[in-house]
């Protein structure tokens, strides 16, 4: 193989179905064209579905507000109350964040990794913070610091990483 000819190949523009996407919508197989088109409708489900449950989240965690601000006594949390309360907000910060890696799936055809890290990171958060500290068992407790540790050194090393497609 010439030079010319290694040249010519490395500048062909590669195809769309030739590029790191997993549901490609111009497919060089007209089967499997229509099946990714059939995930990413089931995909858009999902994200309403996703919007819906964040609209329920807000509305328990404002119920959750409501209700214990009405009880003995009046208009005062205790700490109890305050990381009941947290844990709420957390869950729909999740959902958010689960609902933007649908949207950001559908939209970009890449899976966001560093996304879904970030958004497990956040969920091992909400864990930690609800966490009852007078049941918990050594070993549990060392399981989540695992998990923590694991997801910390994961999202460092992907915001390290010199290819941006682990930002989308």
């Amino acid at each position: 193989m010439s030079n010319k000819q290694v040249e010519h190949d490395t500048q062909k523009p590669k195809l769309a179905h030739e590029l790191h996407q997993e549901l490609p919508v111009d497919h060089p197989d007209a089967f499997f064209r229509m099946l990714h088109k059939v995930i990413r409708c089931a995909i858009c489900v999902l994200a309403l579905c996703m919007v819906a449950v964040i609209l329920w989240g807000v509305g328990d965690v404002m119920y959750i507000i409501y209700e214990r601000l009405m009880q003995p006594p009046y208009f005062l949390l205790d700490v109890n109350d305050i990381f009941y309360t947290f844990g709420g907000f957390m869950a729909v910060l999740i959902a958010v964040e689960i609902f933007i890696n649908i949207r950001m799936y559908l939209g970009s055809n890449v899976f966001p990794v560093k996304l879904v890290v970030a958004t497990a990171l956040m969920a091992i958060a909400r864990k930690v913070i609800i966490l009852d500290f007078d049941t918990l068992t050594p070993l549990y407790l060392i399981g989540i610091a695992a998990t923590t540790l694991a997801l910390g050194i994961t999202y460092w090393l992907l915001g390290k990483a010199p290819n941006d497609d682990y930002d989308h």
